[in-house]
C-alpha cells in the first residue's frame, strides 16, 4: 500500500463532502506531475485529504483510492473549468481516480505542525514554494502523521 496527500479548497470540495458523498472521482487536477502521481496509484492505496487555501490549512481526513485509471470527464467538458481541447476521448491527458471517505479526523493536523514534525525532504507539502495538489507520502512519514491524529 502506498500514501498520498491530496490537496482540496474546502470550499470548492471538502471531506465533510466526501463524508456524505461516500466515495467520488477525483477529477480537475491539471498539472503533469500530479497527474503522473495519480497515474501510479493503486486500489488501496490511502491518502491525506489536505484542506488547502483556507485558515488554517491542514490534513482534514483521510481517504482510500478505490478505482484507478478513469479518463478524467471534465476535460472533454467545453463548459468545465477544466476543459482541455488537446484531449480526446481516444487519447485522453489527464487520468484521474476515484477515492472513498475512511475517516475525518476530529482536529485537523495543521500545517504549522507539520513543519515542526517533518522537513521538506521528509513531506513535500511543507517544502516552500510547493504547489502540487497530489504528492507522495513515505510509509514512515504516513505512520506518524496518523499518530498526531487527536481522538
Amino acid at each position: 500500500m502506498n500514501y498520498w496527500l491530496m490537496k482540496s479548497e474546502p470550499e470548492v470540495f471538502s471531506i465533510a463532502d466526501l463524508k456524505q458523498q461516500h466515495q467520488t472521482i477525483w477529477d480537475g487536477v491539471r498539472n503533469y506531475q500530479a497527474r503522473n502521481y495519480l497515474r501510479q496509484m493503486l486500489p488501496g492505496d490511502l491518502a491525506f485529504f489536505y484542506h488547502s487555501n483556507t485558515n488554517p490549512p491542514g490534513i482534514a481526513g483521510l481517504m482510500r483510492v478505490v478505482k484507478t485509471g478513469i479518463a478524467d470527464p471534465t476535460q472533454f467538458d467545453p463548459k468545465s473549468d477544466y476543459y482541455d481541447p488537446k484531449s480526446s476521448i481516444e487519447s485522453p491527458r489527464w487520468q484521474t481516480v476515484v477515492v472513498e471517505f475512511v475517516e475525518d479526523f476530529s482536529q485537523p493536523i495543521l500545517l504549522s505542525t507539520l513543519k515542526e514534525k517533518f522537513n521538506p525532504e521528509e513531506l513535500m507539502i511543507v517544502r516552500q514554494g510547493n504547489r502540487l495538489s497530489v504528492i507522495p507520502v513515505s510509509e514512515a512519514v504516513a505512520q506518524q502523521i496518523l499518530a498526531l491524529r487527536t481522538d
